[in-house]
């Protein structure tokens, strides 16, 4: 057995100490980035490495090659924010209609992508899966990416594209047999739209005291 197959039972489930280690620092991160604090992306580092090496043990292509875009995601991240932090607080905004469209079309398109690179190489789950599961993989990927590159912006948005990552995420996770993963998918679900009512106010709140202050 590898140190990434090594697991440990939890309710009567075995549980991969990397599923398990590596969704604690997700959970971190999510805290952090509600907290706006630069370490947000050094845990997000850390966990990425970790639930890569539970996704490939698993077989879940879609959601390792996930985890190493959120590995390079988390560098930028944090080169941008480290550069947004320097002279200021950091400004989350909204992002603009352009943005939006621009986010909705990589979501999409890249899915489509993924999901023909795929299932033509046999890359996800298993030889044969059925196109509605494969795509299922690469939508989480995709996604996942999508909202990892607007968060690095400070978009407000990039809170609602995790909701929809989640959405999907919570089923793929539990029938893959990473059941903590699953477990953290559910409470991302909630943490995501608290995050997102907080960044949102906090924008508003500094959008009113630049318009009091003119």
């Amino acid at each position: 057995m590898s140190w990434a197959d090594a697991s440990i039972e939890i309710f009567g489930l075995p549980v991969r100490w990397t599923d398990l280690i590596g969704n604690i620092c997700a959970l971190a991160t999510v805290v952090l980035a509600m907290r706006k604090s630069i370490w947000t992306w050094p845990v997000q580092f850390t966990g990425a490495v970790l639930l890569f090496a539970a996704s490939i043990s698993a077989h879940v292509t879609g959601n390792a090659l996930k985890q190493a875009l959120f590995g390079l995601l988390a560098i930028y991240g944090w080169w941008k924010w480290r550069q947004g932090t320097q002279r200021h607080e950091l400004v989350v905004r909204p992002a603009t209609g352009r943005e939006r469209l621009t986010l909705i079309a990589a979501a999409v398109v890249g899915t489509i992508v993924v999901t023909a690179l795929f299932k033509t190489f046999d890359l996800s789950w298993y030889p044969d899966a059925p196109l509605a599961v494969v795509a299922a993989d690469a939508y989480i990927f995709v996604g996942g990416a999508v909202a990892t590159w607007a968060q690095g912006r400070a978009l407000v948005d990039f809170w609602i594209v995790w909701v929809a990552v989640d959405l999907v995420g919570v089923p793929v996770a539990f029938s893959s047999g990473l059941y903590v993963s699953g477990a953290v998918y559910a409470i991302f679900f909630v943490m995501v739209l608290v995050g997102f009512v907080k960044w949102l106010r906090e924008y508003r709140a500094a959008t009113a005291s630049l318009a009091v202050a003119s």
